[in-house]
């Protein structure tokens, strides 16, 4: 049956405005955003056949648009509004970074990781560059590597930071494997770029491993850096 013949308290929409998005389900915060079903399923259905299908929010998200539209009733038009519905959160997060202390809001920086890198399927390392006041400058994703590994130039780092005239440095980087725990190497490279950007009087305040949707590890709370 069509959404537009539940029972009006029923249907999606107007729950959201009765008691908030925070009360609806996945589904129906998706089924919003679909806005219309297939043949034979309301718009609900198609969104819990799409977390069924991809397993969760975060693996939806970070979908390649021929894996997204291989699910019938999606499509390119469908791909890209679901890309600008994220890329809208991530600048919206961005902003929320650059206006204050990111050391003293860390769960804005940790959720603006977690969409932006936490689902990849490859290794990425991003640098957050911050000013005298811990604001954002800059979130860049420096360097791409393969499922397991990445490979990361202090040099490129250093040369992002003197660029921008930055103070201090956030580091990133993300586990595809869903195991949020520092190798060895993790942090080797911490130090060896702690020391590098310490030459130009640029201080790294953290370093976070982002593995899925679960809380990205800091070096810091860990007393690794």
């Amino acid at each position: 049956m069509a959404i537009n013949h539940w029972p009006a308290q029923e249907r999606p929409r107007e729950r959201l405005l009765a008691h908030g998005a925070g009360k609806l389900s996945d589904a129906e915060l998706l089924a919003i955003f679909l806005r219309v079903g297939v043949r034979g399923k309301s718009a609900v259905d198609l969104a819990r056949d799409l977390l069924k299908h991809f397993g969760s929010l975060n693996s939806l998200f970070a979908a390649q648009a021929t894996e997204f539209a291989s699910i019938h009733g999606m499509g390119d038009a469908k791909y890209a509004q679901l890309q600008a519905v994220l890329e809208l959160a991530r600048r919206a997060l961005r902003e929320e970074m650059a206006q204050g202390d990111a050391l003293s809001s860390p769960r804005v920086v940790r959720d603006y990781l977690r969409l932006a890198i936490g689902s990849l399927p490859y290794e990425v390392f991003m640098v957050l560059l911050l000013d005298a006041q811990n604001r954002i400058l800059v979130a860049e994703e420096l360097f791409r590597g393969t499922l397991t590994q990445t490979s990361v130039y202090p040099r490129e780092v250093v040369k992002l930071a003197l660029r921008h005239n930055a103070a201090g440095a956030i580091l990133a980087h993300n586990h595809p494997s869903g195991v949020a725990e520092p190798s060895r190497a993790d942090e080797a490279l911490t130090q060896s770029l702690k020391q590098a950007l310490a030459l130009v009087d640029v201080k790294v305040l953290d370093h976070f491993i982002v593995a899925g949707a679960a809380a990205p590890l800091s070096f810091a709370e860990k007393g690794l850096l």
